[in-house]
């Protein structure tokens, strides 16, 4: 069963990105991505993070980031490539294992969503957001199919 894309939460630990201090001020253009994510441009999001992308092709976080952007606008085959991308070049990185894990919940794929939650529970030593959300995602994936 998919369910309609309001019935899922997106992902609530984005919000805050833009605050987030750390090496991202060094380029212009991630800096802008992140900007344009936290103020839900997602096309001026896909268009600095790309050009992020082509200097600093093996940044996990540029080509997460991608990947919920082009997830937003329900491009789902390249918010995959992005996402898997970014596990390619960091296979413990937990936010890209939740957000892969929510784009399968919004697909229809339950069976790959908890893959990524077993990942995240092997990844996160003490408790997470990342495997939180996901959690909560399935839980409420299942509410819904259940009806």
């Amino acid at each position: 069963m998919v369910a309609p894309a309001e019935a899922w939460p997106i992902c609530s630990t984005m919000a805050a990105i833009a605050e987030t201090p750390d090496w991202a001020a060094l380029d212009p253009d991630f800096a802008a991505g992140k900007r344009a994510i936290a103020a839900g441009d997602w096309e001026a999001a896909i268009k600095a993070l790309t050009n992020a992308g082509l200097r600093d092709a093996r940044n996990a976080d540029i080509q997460n980031y991608l990947g919920y952007a082009y997830r937003r606008l329900r491009q789902f085959g390249p918010a995959m490539r992005h996402y898997q991308q970014a596990l390619m070049l960091n296979p413990r990185h937990r936010s890209a294992h939740e957000h892969l894990g929510e784009a399968y919940l919004v697909q229809g794929d339950l069976t790959k969503a908890e893959e990524h939650l077993t990942a995240l529970e092997r990844i996160c030593l003490i408790p997470c957001d990342e495997y939180d959300d996901l959690r909560q995602a399935i839980a409420k994936y299942n509410k819904v199919a259940e009806r």
